[in-house]
């Protein structure tokens, strides 16, 4: 395949491969390696399974899966039968579930039936009553009543062709973050996300000989972005089922990424304690460091890690897939220090509080337009009206100043959520539970900063007089709601009166600047 555009689907791109380099190993690091010829295969297996389960086209296959070949595999094979893979992560639970799978009305989910102490197929079960659309709950590992097995659907029945999925069909469901309500459903096509990712692809200079592995799971859209990439390209997708700090340095060594995209709380805690050695890096052409914020001397210090390499940044979002992007080749006081310049195609700017651009150098927000920028949150015409200015300009919510080479340092946010270690969180869902505790007069989660994971979630509450709560209180109030353990707050300051507006609203800002570090 001489190039990839957006112009075609996920599964016509690995259909070149196969034809082009059939013997050539696609992925590889999580089970046993699979060539380009032999993922076809198995994918046309699982799409005809699919279909033998009623799938049709359009339809949305949820999945909540980590990071092995099982997650690729379902993707293409969605593509491949015209229907919308809707991703969800991992730690999410009941309270999560539910409601993503009922906004996206999702037909089936993939879930592993064990996944460390939790059953995961066990809570999609327990969801399915209350699930007008779901039909099929599908388990990765041991048989569960009540489901159907993946397994099966790769020994499953005749292959039907592919159905034709045209490149302004959507083929992604993901969620946003959330800001000031939930989650907002954002449905992408071919022609946006895979341009985005053909492109990004190019310039940093993968090809079929590139090795490239995530640390952040392909769930969210900086994970999933390194799987697009490496398609376009014809690279080796080396994965790591998940982050694991003791065994990131002998995986590392096994699978010698020459492309590793990670963030800054993977690395941060080798890097202070001196435990990488650049022998480890060096088949190493970069590393990318994004998710949360990226503190230049850590970036300084991966750089001089890389032997033969750079270590450069990135940003994106849930609406355009990537927007920025350093490149491998770039001066290295702009890599360390910046987010990197805008992708192909990508346009952007920086205006001031009454929507007026300023000058290079000058702080305001960052919006952006371009080829892989959203039309619409799904069924939210309010949120989308919101979210765009009147001449088309996609209002990202983040601060920041572009210099007068076009590089991007992004220097906070207008939108109220927590960014623990990548994983970005509204804390609404957590407030408004804490909210009910009989001790609790009023309450707000702020982030706090952390050197690792670069913010952690810090509860503050306003008791009613004569009334107390403890953290492990508040701990226990979550799990009891079946809230994901990654937005249960870490910390717990008490105030007698919490900073409020004349509307009785925190003020957040007021309150985040009352917390010691």
């Amino acid at each position: 395949m001489d190039s990839a555009t957006g112009d075609s689907n996920l599964y016509q791109w690995v259909e070149g491969h196969a034809r082009e380099r059939p013997d050539s190993v696609a992925v590889t690091g999580v089970g046993p390696s699979l060539t380009w010829a032999q993922l076809v295969d198995t994918v046309d297996r699982v799409s005809g399974g699919l279909a033998s389960l009623g799938v049709e086209p359009g339809d949305v296959v949820a999945a909540q899966l980590p990071n092995i070949p099982e997650f690729l595999i379902l993707l293409l094979a969605a593509v491949r039968r015209g229907a919308i893979l809707q991703t969800l992560h991992m730690p999410y639970r009941e309270a999560e579930l539910g409601s993503l799978l009922r906004h996206g009305r999702a037909s089936a989910v993939v879930v592993p039936s064990v996944s460390g102490d939790r059953r995961p197929v066990d809570e999609l079960l327990s969801l399915k009553s209350s699930l007008p659309d779901l039909r099929h709950v599908i388990t990765v590992g041991e048989a569960t009543p009540g489901t159907s097995s993946f397994g099966d659907l790769v020994t499953g029945g005749p292959v039907p062709a592919p159905t034709p999925a045209g490149p302004d069909d959507p083929f992604l469901l993901l969620y946003t973050s959330g800001t000031t309500s939930g989650p907002k459903g954002v449905a992408h096509t071919s022609r946006r996300f895979l341009g985005n990712a053909a492109g990004a692809s190019d310039e940093l200079g993968l090809t079929p000989g590139d090795r490239v592995t995530s640390l952040a799971p392909f769930t969210h859209l900086y994970g999933l972005f390194t799987l697009h990439i490496a398609l376009a390209a014809g690279a080796t997708t080396a994965m790591v089922t998940a982050f694991h700090p003791p065994t990131l340095i002998p995986t590392l060594e096994e699978l010698s990424p020459t492309a590793l995209f990670t963030a800054p709380a993977h690395l941060a805690p080798f890097v202070d304690a001196g435990r990488f050695e650049p022998a480890l890096f060096e088949p190493t052409r970069f590393v990318c460091l994004s998710g949360s914020t990226v503190p230049p001397a850590l970036a300084r210090a991966v750089d001089d890690l890389v032997p033969d390499g750079s270590v450069i940044g990135l940003w994106g979002m849930t609406e355009i897939q990537v927007g920025t992007f350093g490149r491998p080749h770039d001066p290295l006081d702009t890599r360390v220090n910046t987010a990197g310049r805008a992708a192909p195609g990508m346009e952007l700017r920086i205006v001031d509080g009454g929507g007026t651009r300023v000058e290079p150098g000058g702080e305001g927000e960052l919006q952006v337009r371009g080829p892989s920028v959203f039309d619409s949150y799904l069924r939210d015409p309010v949120s989308t009206a919101e979210a765009f200015t009147a001449d088309g300009w996609f209002r990202t919510g983040d601060l920041a100043r572009i210099d007068e080479n076009g590089f991007v340092t992004l220097t906070g946010r207008t939108k109220e959520i927590i960014n623990r270690g990548g994983i970005k969180y509204n804390p609404a869902e957590v407030e408004a539970i804490v909210g009910g505790h009989p001790a609790v007069a009023a309450c707000a989660v702020v982030p706090v900063p952390d050197p690792v994971l670069g913010e952690r979630g810090c509860l503050c509450v306003q008791t009613h007089p004569g009334s107390s709560v403890d953290l492990e209180q508040v701990k226990a109030l979550l799990d009891d709601h079946r809230v994901a353990k990654f937005k249960w707050p870490e910390r717990l300051e008490l105030f007698d009166e919490l900073p409020m507006t004349p509307t009785r609203k925190v003020r957040r800002g007021e309150l985040r600047a009352m917390i010691s570090p």
